[in-house]
């Protein structure tokens, strides 16, 4: 007659399977708040420089610091992303 197995204790230093999902919860909430971070810098960089090259561009009577400040808010954004995520 087999008898029915009994889990197997853990030691006191290994993690229950409870613990490892709320490690791997807590993980993935902050994965996604990093990822929603980046898109937030994506948009909000050339929008701020686009409306100062667009207030600029306005006040200096020219037209093209609206560009230039699209271009490099983007430029700053992607600096900024790659400086913060990409070197972990």
């Amino acid at each position: 007659m087999s008898t029915p197995s009994q889990p197997e204790p853990t030691s006191p230093d290994e993690p229950s399977a409870e613990d490892k999902a709320e490690e791997l919860r807590s993980f993935n909430i902050r994965e996604q708040d990093s990822a929603w971070r980046a898109v937030a810098y994506l948009l909000t960089g050339p929008l701020i420089y686009g409306g100062l090259g667009a207030l600029a561009d306005h006040w200096l009577g020219t037209s093209w610091l609206v560009g230039a400040g699209i271009v490099g808010g983007m430029a700053l954004s992607l600096y900024l992303i790659w400086f913060r995520y990409g070197t972990q």
